[in-house]
This record gives structure tokens, C-alpha cells and sequence, in this order.
């Protein structure tokens, strides 16, 4: 029965995706305006998280950024539907994208391609939008779905846009693609309890994953970093940058310490847009009490 409701859930979502983007967004933000009071744990991480990252701001401002990255995360739900069910038609002239070439360059060259990211509210359809001015398929890494039929939904959505894509934890699918010359999305932003290390984030320790340098060294492939926000007109601006110089180092905690550093300055410019709600310094340092 769970499985017949996906059938009208499909087709509410591809209607959804075809919309003018103003319309879009407007649906968004209402949908963000309804959902409010059952989102009350996820605005008390994004809370904590703002406090911990932003203690120059006042009340007042950390509680705007706090109800601009609620908000935005609800309408990043619709910003996914319009990734995977949107034809290309209705994607023309959403982006502006800067630095292609340097990504167009490396897979002229036969190499695989980590494009470093973070967690922002409407990756997917940034990745979808790049795909389409590259060409070709951007693969994505993401966490599975616990409830089977909606993860059928999703990879089938995603492989029809992005190409099958690579579970979280496997490695191995990560590398076979990275070694067979394709672009792959990846962020490593989340709080890590494996081969990691605390390195700052906005001044605080975050748990960081180390093992980055070396799935880019084991697979032969180049990291350019990603990123992407969606500007006041509705629009999205992409940019693709050049490997970060001397990376990797050779030091992996140094090197995650630089893509840390990396990603707070792209959050920075949109701070609003980033995922505040995720519980990103669960983890704590030895000794220190948990935040959360």
C-alpha cells in the first residue's frame, strides 16, 4: 500500500518541477511557513550550530539566519524535485556557471574528477544544471533510503539524470568511477566518527574526514573544488575553482583542515543556504561536553 502512494507522489512532483522558478521558490516558502511548528528539532540544531559558528551576530541576526536556513531547506526539497523531474527546457538560463573549463580540461584527459562540495540546500540541482551545460551525467554519492520503496523512487529519479549513483560508504563504487573517468559530487562535510580528525570549522573543532587525499591519489583522479549558491533573482551562480595549491600535502589532517577553511568561505557567501540543521559537531574533541 505504501508503495501505490509513491504513483501520486510522482506525479504531483513532476507538475512541481515544471514550474516558473519564481512560482517555485513562492511554493517553497509557503510549504516552509506550514511546516514550521513540526521542524522545531531541526531549528534548535540550526540554532546551536549558528550560535557556535556565528557569535558575532546578535540574537536578532542569528535568529534571521536561523529561520533563512530552515526556510531554505524546505524549499531545497523543491530545488531537488525540479533536479531529478524538470526537462531541460525549463532549466534554460537558471545558471551561470564560471570555470567549467577547468573541469572540461581534466576529462579531456581521460582523468576522473572529485568535485568537493559541501552541503547546501540545493546541491543536487546545482549538480543537475552543471551536468547539463557539461553534456553529461554528473554522478552523485548519497545516503540511502531507510523505507525500500522510497529509495526505488529516488535512485530511479536520480539514475535517469545523474546516472546510478555511489552509496556513501562504498568505496569501491566511489573509485571504480573516479577511475573510469567520471565526474563525481562529493562532500565530506558531515560529522565523521571514522578516520577523522577535529580540524575548525567556523572556529570550532569539527569532525573531519581524512580519508580524502587518498581515494583522489588511489584513484588517479584530480579534485576541483565546487561550489554553487542561488542569488536573489533566483538564479543559480556555479563555480568550478582550480585544485587547491599544494593539496594534498601529504598531511592528511592538514588537508582537511584546508577544505574546512575552503568551505567556510563559500558558506560565508551564502550563509543562509547552507545546512545549519545538521548535527555537525556531534562528535566532540576528548573531554570536551556535547553541544547538542
Amino acid at each position: 500500500m505504501r508503495c501505490l502512494l509513491i504513483v501520486p507522489l510522482a506525479w504531483a512532483a513532476k507538475v512541481v518541477a515544471r514550474l516558473p522558478q519564481p512560482a517555485l521558490l513562492a511554493l517553497g516558502r509557503f510549504a516552509a511557513w506550514l511546516a514550521w511548528p513540526l521542524l522545531r528539532s531541526r531549528r534548535r540544531i540550526a540554532a546551536i550550530n549558528v550560535a557556535l559558528c556565528f557569535p558575532g551576530l546578535d540574537a536578532t541576526q542569528q535568529a534571521a539566519l536561523v529561520r533563512e536556513s530552515v526556510v531554505n531547506t524546505v524549499v531545497g526539497a523543491f530545488e531537488l524535485l525540479r533536479a531529478w523531474f524538470a526537462p531541460p527546457r525549463a532549466l534554460a538560463g537558471l545558471a551561470r556557471i564560471e570555470g567549467i573549463g577547468h573541469l572540461r580540461q581534466a576529462l579531456s584527459r581521460g582523468q576522473g574528477v572529485l568535485l568537493m562540495c559541501g552541503h547546501f540546500t540545493h546541491t543536487e540541482l546545482a549538480v543537475r544544471l552543471l551536468g547539463e551545460a557539461l553534456g553529461r551525467p554528473v554522478r552523485v554519492v548519497v545516503r540511502r533510503h531507510n523505507n525500500a520503496c522510497l529509495e526505488r523512487w529516488f535512485e530511479a529519479a536520480r539514475a535517469a539524470v545523474f546516472g546510478p549513483t555511489i552509496g556513501k560508504k562504498d568505496v569501491r563504487a566511489l573509485l571504480r568511477n573516479l577511475g573510469d573517468g567520471q565526474p563525481v559530487v562529493y562532500s565530506a562535510d558531515q560529522n565523521f566518527t571514522y578516520q577523522n580528525a577535529f580540524v575548525p570549522f567556523f572556529g570550532v573543532p569539527a569532525a573531519t574526514l581524512t580519508a580524502t587525499p587518498g581515494l583522489v591519489q588511489r584513484a588517479g583522479a584530480v579534485l576541483l573544488p565546487f561550489w554553487y549558491r542561488r542569488d536573489s533573482d533566483g538564479r543559480y551562480v556555479i563555480r568550478i575553482e582550480p585544485t587547491w595549491p599544494g593539496w594534498p600535502s601529504g598531511d592528511a589532517v592538514a588537508d582537511a583542515a584546508r577544505y574546512m577553511h575552503e568551505l567556510e568561505i563559500a558558506v560565508r557567501e551564502s550563509p543562509g543556504q547552507y545546512l545549519w540543521a545538521h548535527r555537525r559537531f556531534k562528535t566532540r574533541p576528548p573531554g570536551e561536553p556535547p553541544v547538542y
